[in-house]
């Protein structure tokens, strides 16, 4: 079922119609009571009750909003055209925004790619696109949003770990694009049935369930602490290198192998200690 648009006139020249045949029918009523036309009171009266059950099609649409219209329980379409508004006053009507809602889901705990538990919230914006679809097609479209975004959350999760142990391998904490972008695919897959438009997704609250966040904090601090090392020891072996290639281009000193590796073995502890090194005065020969 697709929206289609529904039949509505302007309210205004409707009001002044009704104002004319009130004041008709009173005239008609208060001409023909004195002299007791049952004719002319029947008239005024029936025009009293025409003029009532027309007022009943009068009804209001706000900028992006839309009213639903149902003739019965048949869908007879949807009027978005906003101002005072006349239809047939059998329709039942059924307002529907059309603005722009945004949601923050509760905070899910699900397991990650790599089976850790872990703890994840979003923010969804959202609109009714198809007013039609939104009432007719699911039963209370704004709770099957918030459902729904919740599942494709949990499932999104689900497909990729919480950290990358390869650089080309997308994750949550690192890679928020794609994911956001995802989620939103995910989400907008299961809310297009219900004429809803996925504006954005985007992760909210991501982190370690506390059962394992000690656990993955040292193992973050671990990594880090390696990957510092790592640095640290390729710029100390680089300095060595240097300082040996200089001494051995300005004829400083002759070193032996023996030597080289004495003095490769200090640098070596000088550059890569983490305290700051006592120096050893000696006070005899070298060999």
């Amino acid at each position: 079922m697709n929206e289609h648009k529904g039949f509505s006139l302007a309210g205004i020249p409707f009001v002044c119609v009704c104002i004319v045949l009130f004041a008709i029918a009173t005239f008609l009523v208060l001409v023909s009571a004195p002299a007791q036309e049952i004719i002319g009171i029947g008239v005024g009266l029936a025009l009293e009750v025409i003029t009532a059950f027309m007022l009943k099609g009068f009804f209001q649409v706000a900028p992006n909003e839309g009213q639903v219209l149902q003739l019965f329980g048949k869908y007879a379409g949807t009027v978005r055209l906003a101002g005072l508004r006349w239809t047939n006053p059998f329709y039942s009507k059924q307002r529907i925004s059309l603005r722009v809602r945004n949601f923050e889901s509760g905070k899910l705990k699900v397991n990650d790619n790599d089976g850790n538990p872990i703890e994840i919230g979003a923010v969804v914006v959202w609109q009714v696109l198809d007013t039609a679809e939104a009432v007719f097609c699911v039963d209370d479209y704004e709770n099957y949003v918030h459902i729904q975004s919740e599942s494709a959350l949990r499932q999104m999760a689900q497909s990729y770990p919480y950290d990358s142990h390869d650089d080309g391998q997308p994750s949550l904490r690192s890679h928020g694009d794609v994911i956001n972008s995802h989620l939103r695919d995910e989400i907008q897959a299961r809310l297009g049935k219900a004429g809803v438009q996925v504006v954005e997704a985007r992760i909210s609250h991501l982190a370690y369930a506390q059962e394992i966040a000690q656990a993955m904090l040292q193992r973050q601090q671990a990594g880090a602490i390696i990957a510092a090392r790592t640095r640290i020891v390729e710029g100390a072996v680089s300095m060595v290198e240097m300082a040996l290639d200089q001494l051995s281009q300005r004829g400083v000193v002759n070193l032996d192998e023996e030597r080289k590796a004495a003095m490769v073995s200090n640098l070596l502890v000088v550059l890569c200690g983490e305290r700051g090194t006592q120096p050893v005065l000696n006070t005899g020969t070298l060999y």
